[in-house]
């Protein structure tokens, strides 16, 4: 049953926490997870506690998205002069994730703090989009906020709010969505208005939910020159599925682009280790050796929040970790 008290929001983080003792490997987002449920009861100074050990760990994969959360965290419970230089420091750092320019763009916002916000959602834009080139599905929110927060500031539509406005699919337009007077419409007693606001609020929560019922990516599998290596000198009837490394990252970059081709959405790479590996085989009471576990061993990871969404930005780097951009590597045409 998803957690609708407070109680129940406590319940969660304490088997969350639990689930990442006993899961080392996936710590990161499921303290990440936690930390969600501790502020949704209202615990945010526990919360701050989790952000705070997860920014003290070594080898974080994400820690610009951690102070992202944690200064948002910080802003809600008083601890504004915090939270604003943590927001500095990730403008200064200039991440190539999109979701911490978010996170701390949605921050300003929600505190009134419009022009700043406008500026943190465009210098995220000026620094992850690449003019003419598609737009990735990580950034396309970055493009909705900055339209939002234009709206709310009243100015005129430019270049990148036409670009929004071709990546939002919902029928209702984001001119309508993120228009103003609609709050004051709720207050209204005139039955059109109200009907037309319903209207619109369903076409925008019909939106929340496609966005939250998303499954999992379709998740393909990544393995790093070194771990191939060992996995095939312990497994070698895998030698099959991976003739060579050089082939083997060939062959996840054309399936990607092949899935895109036909449509399918939120794609990513998750990374494999031996370890892992085996002690997934293990709970399923499987061989290691047996190639029809590696798809299922992509998903439970994908599930597990280890998932890097695909395409990266073309100046971002690319994905096989190669140090190269995803343009010069990968990426090529």
């Amino acid at each position: 049953m998803r957690p609708d008290t407070p109680a129940d929001h406590i319940t969660e983080a304490e088997r969350l926490l639990r689930t990442a003792a006993q899961y080392p490997e996936d710590r990161e987002p499921l303290l990440l997870q936690a930390a969600a449920h501790l502020e949704l009861a209202g615990d945010r100074a526990r919360a701050t506690t989790l952000y705070d050990e997860l920014l003290g760990s070594p080898g974080l994969d994400h820690p610009h998205l951690v102070k992202a959360l944690n200064a948002a965290n910080l802003w809600e419970y008083g601890h504004e002069a915090e939270a604003r230089a943590i927001i500095d420091g990730i403008r200064a750092a200039g991440p190539l994730d999109p979701a911490p320019w978010e996170i701390a763009a949605e921050t300003l916002e929600a505190h009134d703090e419009l022009e700043a916000a406008h500026d943190f959602f465009t210098t995220a834009l000026t620094l992850l989009l690449t003019p003419g080139e598609e737009v990735p599905y990580a950034t396309q929110s970055l493009l909705i906020g900055r339209h939002r927060v234009r709206r709310l500031m009243g100015v005129e539509h430019d270049v990148w709010d036409e670009l929004a406005d071709t990546v939002h699919t919902a029928s209702v337009t984001l001119d309508e969505l993120h228009d103003p007077k609609r709050l004051w419409a709720l207050g209204s007693s005139d039955p059109g208005e109200l009907r037309a606001e319903i209207t619109r609020l369903r076409a925008e929560l019909g939106t929340y939910r496609t966005a939250l019922s998303r499954p999992f990516p379709v998740a393909v599998l990544h393995w790093p020159a070194t771990e191939l290596d060992e996995l095939l000198g312990a497994y070698p009837v895998l030698r099959s599925e991976y003739p060579s490394h050089t082939d083997h990252l060939a062959r996840l970059e054309a399936a990607l682009r092949d899935l895109h081709q036909a449509g399918t959405p939120n794609l990513g790479i998750v990374t494999g280790t031996v370890p892992s590996y085996e002690a997934f085989a293990a709970s399923e009471a499987t061989s290691p050796a047996d190639p029809d576990l590696l798809p299922q061993y992509a998903t439970t990871l994908a599930a597990r929040g280890r998932a890097v969404p695909w395409p990266p930005a073309r100046s971002a780097p690319c994905w096989c970790g190669s140090g190269r951009t995803y343009r010069e590597c990968h990426g090529t045409e």
